[in-house]
């Protein structure tokens, strides 16, 4: 019988699925930003089936409960490019190519690792990849997403091809690693972090 969680407080493993709605802090040139994300690592090897609860390389299936499965098998949804501990705010992010992340905790006489709380970095196996560049999802902003920006200061991530909505719309050009690198035509800065940690955006005119 395949691995698999369930979401529950008594039972041996379970995982929760979080839908990560992301925002980074943003403002015009010349004034401050913030953000928590990081360019990812690189996902280490596979591991062996069985050995770590969805570890790199492995598959699971998709609906209420998530099942470790074969990822030869029918019911393979996504694969694992990268498990770390802790949670993606404090832990390592994830690969840029992430479609959506896993949290995930085992506990009881079922625990089969070391890894019991933590976080799996997914990727659909067929698309659609919403952690695509343009593709408007994703628990990272990188370059070639597209930015709607509020008043406050912040953006939300968008789909580059969604027409509707009202916001000023902002693709992110390129990243550097600091702002008098960005381009002169550079309207807005967003916080990348990591070795290149500003993203050089230019408002929509009209993709």
């Amino acid at each position: 019988m395949f691995p698999s969680a369930r979401v529950a407080p008594a039972v041996a493993a379970f995982v929760a699925v979080v839908a990560l709605l992301l925002t980074t802090a943003c403002e015009a040139p010349g004034r401050t930003v913030t953000d928590d994300r990081a360019p990812a690592p690189a996902s280490p090897g596979p591991s062996p089936y069985g050995v770590v609860f969805l570890g790199p390389g492995d598959c699971s299936s998709r609906g209420p409960v998530i099942r470790e499965v074969f990822c030869r098998s029918e019911k393979a949804a996504a694969t694992v490019l990268a498990r770390h501990l802790g949670t993606p705010s404090s832990g390592p992010p994830c690969p840029d190519a992430t479609d959506f992340v896993l949290h995930v905790s085992e506990t009881g006489t079922g625990a089969r690792s070391r890894l019991t709380t933590g976080y799996a970095c997914m990727r659909n196996l067929e698309p659609p990849h919403p952690g695509d560049p343009g593709q408007g999802g994703g628990p990272l902003t990188v370059v070639g997403d597209c930015v709607t920006a509020s008043r406050a200061g912040e953006v939300t991530e968008t789909a580059c091809a969604d027409a509707g909505g009202r916001a000023p719309r902002y693709r992110v050009e390129s990243a550097v690693e600091r702002r008098d690198r960005c381009p002169d035509d550079t309207d807005l800065f967003v916080s990348l972090r990591g070795e290149r940690p500003v993203g050089c955006a230019r408002r929509s005119t009209g993709w």
